[in-house]
C-alpha cells in the first residue's frame, strides 16, 4: 500500500517567520530557566524518545526550534506501525541529530491524537519551529521516507536556519541508564511472555497468556487491554479487506458483515467509523443479532480504553439506541 501525503509541498505556508522567531525566543527562555534550576536535557539529546501530553511542549515544541522533530503516531495493536516504526528509528540513529523522532502512543495520548487531526495510524508528522506539518500516513518504503526526511531537513534549514546538532554515540544509553527500574510485579513475567507472543505473531499464544494472567488477577488492566488487542488481531487475520468491505456495503443489515468491517476499521485506526458502524447495526437489528453487535462494540471499547473520549461518545450513542 502506498503512503498518502508523501509530498513536502506547502511546508513554507505552515510556518511564518514571526512564529518561528517567537518559538525560538520561548525555547531560549526555557533553556535559560532550565540552566538556572539545574534541569537536564537528556531527552533532547536522544535521537528517539517517547512523548506524552505532559512533556509535549518541552520535548517537542521547544525542541523543534533547534532540530526538526518527526512524530510517529503509533499503537501497540497496529500492525503497519510495527513495520514503519523500526525504519524511522533506524533513520533517526543514522541521521545522527539532523532530526529527532518523538514516538506518541495514541491509546495513551488521545488529546494529541485529536489535536493533530490524525485520521489513521501509522501517521507521521513533523514539528519545525513550533509549527506542525503532516508528512505521510501508512507504511512506506525506506527510500521514500528518506526523500521526505531530506526535504524536511532542507526546508527547516532554508526557512528557519534550523540544522540540528550531532548526537554523540552512547548518549542515549547513558540517559536511559539513569532511569530507575521499577520493582517487578507478580505477573510481569507472564505479561512479558504475552507481549512477546503478540510481537511474534503468535496470536493464539498471546490470547492464552493474557487469559492466564486474568484468571489470577481479573482486574489487571494491562492484561485486559492486551487480550482485547490480541483477540481483535486474531479475528482479522486472514480476512480479505476488499471482500469484507464490499459485503458490508452491499448488505447493511448483515450483522456478521458489519461486525467484520468494524474490526477492520479499528485495526486501520478508523475508531469513530468502527464505533459508528456498530451503533447503527445495533439500531437496525433485534434479538440475538442485536446482542452480537452490542457485544462486539463493547469488545472494541476495551481495545481503545474506557477513558478515551471517543469511547465515551460512542457509549452515549449506544445508550440512546438501546433505551
Amino acid at each position: 500500500m502506498q503512503p498518502r501525503n508523501m509530498s513536502m509541498s506547502g511546508v513554507v505556508d505552515l510556518a511564518a517567520v514571526k512564529a518561528a522567531g517567537e518559538a525560538k525566543q520561548k525555547a531560549e527562555q526555557a533553556r535559560a530557566e532550565s540552566a538556572r534550576t539545574g534541569g537536564t536535557g537528556a531527552t533532547a539529546a536522544r535521537p528517539v524518545f517517547d512523548v506524552d501530553e505532559a512533556g509535549f511542549e518541552q520535548d517537542v515544541l521547544q525542541r523543534s526550534t533547534e532540530v526538526p522533530v518527526v512524530i510517529d503516531f503509533w499503537a501497540e495493536w497496529c500492525e503497519p506501525c510495527k513495520q514503519l516504526s523500526p525504519v524511522l528509528e533506524k533513520l533517526a540513529a543514522e541521521y545522527a541529530g539532523r532530526f529527532v523522532l518523538a514516538k506518541i502512543d495514541v491509546d495513551s495520548n488521545q488529546a494529541l491524537f485529536q489535536q493533530f487531526g490524525v485520521q489513521g495510524i501509522p501517521a507521521v508528522f513533523a514539528v519545525v519551529a513550533g509549527q506542525a506539518l503532516p508528512l505521510f500516513q501508512g507504511a512506506a518504503p525506506e527510500s521514500q521516507i528518506r526523500q521526505v526526511l531530506d526535504q524536511l531537513i532542507e526546508a527547516a534549514e532554508q526557512r528557519f536556519g534550523i540544522v540540528g546538532a550531532p548526537i554523540e554515540p552512547g548518549v542515549e544509553d547513558d540517559a536511559e541508564a539513569e532511569v530507575p527500574e521499577r520493582p517487578a510485579g507478580p505477573h510481569d513475567s507472564a505479561l512479558a511472555a504475552a507481549h512477546e507472543a503478540l510481537d511474534a505473531g503468535d496470536l493464539g499464544g498471546a490470547v492464552q497468556a493474557y487469559r492466564n494472567v486474568l484468571s489470577d488477577d481479573p482486574a489487571n488492566t494491562e492484561a485486559k487491554l492486551g487480550l482485547a488487542q490480541a483477540e481483535l488481531l486474531e479475528r482479522v487475520q486472514g480476512l480479505d479487506p476488499q471482500a469484507v468491505r464490499k459485503a458490508a456495503a452491499e448488505r447493511p443489515d448483515d450483522v456478521d458483515a458489519q461486525v467484520a468491517a468494524a474490526d477492520l476499521d479499528l485495526v486501520g485506526g478508523h475508531v469513530e467509523d468502527a464505533f459508528g458502524r456498530l451503533v447503527e447495526t445495533v439500531k437496525r437489528s433485534a434479538g440475538d443479532e442485536r446482542e452480537k453487535a452490542r457485544l462486539r462494540l463493547l469488545e472494541l471499547f476495551e481495545v481503545i480504553g474506557g477513558d478515551d473520549p471517543r469511547v465515551t461518545t460512542a457509549r452515549g450513542a449506544l445508550a440512546r439506541v438501546l433505551f
